[in-house]
């Protein structure tokens, strides 16, 4: 999902993810209204909002720990979680520092970490490439194929149309919190299609 800022794609995820309240429409989560899904079928959701999931006193291991516990993952199984959620996002030099004192990128693989390592079957990421370097933003497009070629649901939001293109299978835009169209993520000139969808929705509505 691709827009420009203020265009309403985090709003949008907000509401998703039950953290606004709904005026009209309605979201469903597995074929079931988001005001009746049951408790535990959140564990099957990872997302990443805004900020990154951190305690920032709590090193490492203990965030990812947390993030497990609150993801019902089976207390027997945290360890071994833990261990593969730090080796798959680069962060096991780190497990016994301070999340205060991670640079902007290593929190943000922490928060990304805490959202995927419990192996969710529907993921949504609001810009999860920020703050990270190239070797960072690499490791993420890594890690969303593994889990779209495990059947994995996930749903991006971002401004970087060539990151974007690299994963999608579909590429939805919106504009002033509306569904505009879409983009074929093979598609030439993705930048120039995209601003052409944006302008044409600028001038019909203004």
């Amino acid at each position: 999902m691709i827009g420009l800022n203020g265009a309403g794609k985090t709003t949008l995820m907000r509401a998703m993810l039950g953290m606004l309240h709904l005026t009209s429409g309605s979201v469903h989560i597995g074929g079931v209204p988001l005001n009746n899904t049951a408790q535990k079928a959140w564990k099957d959701v990872g997302h990443l909002i805004e900020r990154p999931f951190a305690y920032p006193e709590l090193d490492v291991r203990t965030n990812l720990k947390l993030a497990a516990q609150l993801n019902m993952v089976e207390p027997v199984c945290v360890p071994k979680t833990v261990d593969a959620a730090m080796i798959e996002f680069g962060l096991s030099t780190y497990a016994e520092v301070a999340a205060r004192k991670l640079s902007l990128g290593n929190k943000q693989r922490l928060g990304l970490a805490a959202a995927l390592q419990h192996h969710p079957k529907l993921i949504i990421l609001d810009e999860p490439t920020s703050g990270l370097d190239p070797a960072g933003v690499i490791m993420l497009r890594e890690v969303l194929l593994h889990r779209l070629d495990d059947g994995v649901g996930v749903l991006v939001s971002s401004h970087h149309l060539d990151e974007v293109a690299r994963i999608a299978n579909r590429i939805s835009v919106i504009n002033y919190g509306r569904y505009i169209g879409s983009l074929e993520p093979d598609a030439p000139d993705l930048e120039r299609a995209f601003f052409d969808l944006v302008l044409a929705d600028d001038e019909q509505r203004f």
